[in-house]
Formats: structure tokens, C-alpha cells, sequence
């Protein structure tokens, strides 16, 4: 794949020639000019990826590794990693459907959340391998800018004190939405502007179609103050691109409930979320402002889909998927 002209590969706007915009230099890529093509081929990150498998924490079954900028050039690192690298999950053929668009599925839906529904969102863009291929690229949110000192971050498994040898291994799908705000609730002193963001985020999921909202992809990251907020979003992608018989949600709304809707649909609706807002200590005219912007806002999501790399099929099936999506949060 070619790289594309006069668009930002970061904020898919338009970028006068440049392959990143003056913000997206500034966002991404903390003020250097980086070149797009990486200066590694495949085979030295699955290489590293392999070598370096015991000492790189970065959690999640598709290959990713850490890298650095060192003299301007992005470098493969077990350590001190600046950006997590995600390319084209080729051990994944067979199993996903339009694997070629992974890495594109993921940049758009992360700019979706933040430029549509300004949701903060790690900084995130594409890049390309030699041979053309394309990485999906994000900057680690977890150090200091200023300081580079490492940032306490906990995922909801950790809140939740679940792990594979607990909670046996589908440990990140045991909990429920519902479970997510009461550990806001109990860890976070800003709980009451947290759970509005992070209702925001749940339903986001829901309407974009990512079905692998896990308790890990959700974090409270420490503050300059010493307590706890929501981290950036991250790991926010149209899952149903690739896995289409998948469950519309990874975990539960609720703990022990079910909602009349739910009971006869079989599926998450309006109520359902409504009934979260509720619980998540939301007052119901935030709530539906809330759930109504997704419609409203449905013509700059499909502006940004069509900018995006998809393929046209996949920008199809992520317009379809959405319009449903948004029918049910309508009713």
C-alpha cells in the first residue's frame, strides 16, 4: 500500500503534502518530524517480538511490540517503549475476516472517539512497513511527558483483583459493566465525572461494534495529584469487521438483572443503557443528551470513514453496523 497523499495518517485530515499534520507532530510524535515508512522490515519485529517475548508486558493476544525514537528513528525496545507498534495480526488468517483492514479499523475508531465524541483517547496514528504494509502505531500515555517517570496505571482486572489464576482463563470477560462502576466508585475521588465518561465510553463501544470491551481495556491511570482517574481510551476498534457472529458485548450490563427490553430481544437497547446511567449515579437528562449524540453526530463518523484506509468493503460494513446500532440505542 502506497502511502496516502495530503492526508494527516494521524488525524485523517488534511495535511498539505505532510504525512502528519503540525498537531499530529505535536500529539503523536511529541514535536519531531518521523517519517512514516518505519525503518524496520517485518521479519526484525517478529524477530524481536519472539526474542523478547518473556521481558515485554504489553498484555493482549495480537502481536504488538514496544518501540523508542532513538536519533529520530523508530526502533524496536524491551524497555523505556515510548509507543506500542500493532501490525496486520497474520497469525490471525483464517479467524478474522478483512485482516488487511485491522490496523486501519483501529486508527479510525480511536479518532472517532476522540475527534467526534471527544473522548480522550491515547494519540495514535498509522505507519508502514518497507514493503507497504500497514501498522497501526499509539503513543504509551503511562510516563510523564515532562518528567518520563512511570505512571501507575490499573486495569479493571487488577481493581477487581481477577486473574487467570483466580478467575480461570477468561478471567478479563468475568465482570460486568455495572461491576466497572462501583470500582470507579471506590477508586477513583472523581467518581462522579469519571462515570459519565466512562458511560460515554461503554456506549461508544456498543454503537462502533466492539465486541471486545473487556475489563482490561478499561484503566485508572494516577494523576499529577497522586489519585486515580480514567486513562485515555485505548484498544478501541470495530471488532464485528472481523468477527461478525461475535456477542455485541464482551461482558454483562449488569451483575444480576435483566432488563424487560433485554429479555425479549436478547440484545443491549436503549433501556438497557439508560438503566446503567441510573446506576452509574447519572441524572436521566445526561443520560439521553448522551445516548441522542450518537445519532446526531452519525454524518462526521462517516466523514472520517471515508478518509480512513479501509477498504470499501469495510467502510461499508462499518456504516451498516453503526446505523444499527444506532436503531437500537433509538428505541
Amino acid at each position: 500500500m502506497r502511502t496516502p497523499d495530503n492526508i494527516c495518517l494521524s488525524t485523517l485530515r488534511p495535511s498539505r503534502g505532510q504525512s502528519y499534520s503540525s498537531g499530529a507532530v505535536r500529539m503523536l510524535w511529541g514535536g519531531k518530524r518521523i517519517s512514516p515508512v518505519l525503518s524496520f522490515e517485518q521479519k526484525v519485529f517478529a524477530d524481536f517480538r519472539r526474542d523478547a517475548a518473556p521481558r515485554i508486558s504489553i498484555s493482549g493476544v495480537q502481536d504488538k511490540v514496544s518501540l523508542r525514537l532513538v536519533n529520530g528513528v523508530l526502533v524496536p525496545t524491551d524497555r523505556d517503549g515510548e509507543f506500542i507498534l500493532k501490525p496486520v495480526p497474520r497469525a490471525l488468517t483464517g479467524t478474522l475476516e478483512l485482516l488487511d483492514d485491522v490496523p486501519a479499523n483501529e486508527h479510525v475508531t480511536m479518532q472517532i472517539a476522540a475527534q467526534v465524541f471527544k473522548l480522550r483517547s491515547a494519540a495514535c496514528g498509522l505507519v508502514f512497513f518497507p514493503d507497504g504494509e500497514p501498522a497501526y502505531i499509539v503513543r504509551r500515555f503511562d510516563r510523564d511527558a515532562a518528567t518520563g517517570k512511570k505512571l501507575a496505571q490499573e486495569d479493571f482486572c487488577q481493581l477487581a483483583g481477577k486473574s487467570r489464576g483466580t478467575h480461570g482463563e477468561n478471567y478479563k470477560y468475568d465482570g460486568s459493566y455495572e461491576e466497572l462502576g462501583r470500582l470507579l466508585r471506590q477508586y477513583s475521588p472523581a467518581w462522579r465525572v469519571e462515570a459519565e465518561r466512562l458511560f460515554t465510553l461503554i456506549a461508544f463501544n456498543y454503537v462502533c461494534g466492539n465486541g471486545d470491551a473487556h475489563l482490561k481495556n478499561f484503566s485508572l491511570l494516577e494523576t499529577p495529584f497522586g489519585d486515580y482517574s480514567l486513562s485515555p481510551a485505548y484498544d478501541l476498534l470495530c471488532t464485528s469487521l472481523h468477527l461478525p457472529a461475535e456477542s455485541r458485548t464482551a461482558l454483562d450490563i449488569f451483575d444480576d438483572f435483566i432488563t424487560p427490553s433485554f429479555e425479549i430481544n436478547a440484545f443491549a437497547k436503549r433501556s438497557d443503557f439508560m438503566e446503567l446511567a441510573n446506576r452509574f449515579g447519572l441524572r436521566t437528562p445526561r443520560a439521553t443528551a448522551i445516548l441522542d449524540r450518537f445519532a446526531s453526530e452519525r454524518p462526521k463518523v462517516e466523514a472520517l470513514l471515508d478518509r480512513s484506509l479501509l477498504s470499501a468493503e469495510s467502510k461499508a460494513r462499518y456504516r451498516a453496523l453503526f446505523a444499527d446500532r444506532l436503531i437500537a440505542l433509538a428505541d
